[in-house]
């Protein structure tokens, strides 16, 4: 399994961006994917998730109502408007293979994680 991801860039307070993550190889319709971020001097953080056990999406609080999933067969898409300097870091899709139950987490982060894309900056700054 690999992931490519795209997007990203640097946007101003309040601005919009788009990352896109393609899932390719094998058995695609059996992983979750979603979104992890990583700010500089902070942990890491689950964004947002979906999967494929019952199309199930989650989303962290912290950018509940700006951020939204979606996901299109193996493309994973992570809409984020209104976005803040506190949004700035660098963001991973992830992925985690799942039968049966979700490996997406209610607080937007997939449980495992067993395969990363290369991570993608994002940065918000006037």
């Amino acid at each position: 399994v690999q992931l490519q991801a795209s997007g990203g860039g640097s946007v101003q307070p309040g601005g919009s961006l788009r990352l896109s993550c393609v899932l390719s190889g094998s058995a695609l319709d059996y992983y979750a994917i979603g979104w992890t971020r990583q700010a500089p001097g902070k942990e890491r953080e689950g964004v947002s998730c979906v999967s494929s056990v019952n199309d199930k999406t989650s989303i962290a609080r912290s950018v509940k109502g700006r951020f939204t999933i979606s996901r299109d067969k193996n493309t994973v898409t992570l809409q984020m408007n209104s976005l803040k300097p506190e949004d700035t870091g660098t963001y991973y899709c992830v992925t985690q293979y799942e039968v049966a139950s979700s490996k997406c987490q209610d607080n937007g982060e997939i449980s495992g994680g067993d395969h990363w894309g290369k991570g993608t900056q994002v940065t918000v700054s006037s």
